[in-house]
């Protein structure tokens, strides 16, 4: 499955738009109390154990979007925009989205 930030992909011509795909991750702000509470990995200012955390989330949303897109028979998502947001009462969670248009080749 070809992912893409691009609305086309080169030498590739879509054939087919099969709709828009999503994939959400919500974590909730206590997984990163806790990860900052025992942090040891802090070098240069940057923190390992948050940055983990967040790639993960940011995986989970796109290994959805790829199911999505498989589903509907796609080859490719092109388009795909990434977007992080806090949610919540008083931002107690952070949302990892991926959005992009499934297509066929």
């Amino acid at each position: 499955m070809i992912i893409s930030t691009t609305p086309t992909l080169e030498g590739r011509p879509i054939r087919d738009y099969l709709g828009i795909v999503t994939g959400e991750v919500i974590v909730g702000a206590n997984i990163f109390k806790d990860l900052f509470a025992g942090i040891r990995d802090i070098v240069g200012g940057r923190a390992g154990a948050y940055e983990g955390a967040l790639r993960d989330a940011r995986n989970t949303a796109f290994n959805e979007l790829r199911a999505e897109a498989q589903r509907l028979g796609a080859d490719a998502v092109v388009g795909v925009d990434i977007d992080y947001e806090v949610v919540g009462q008083a931002g107690s969670m952070l949302m990892v989205s991926v959005s992009g248009t499934a297509v066929r080749l």
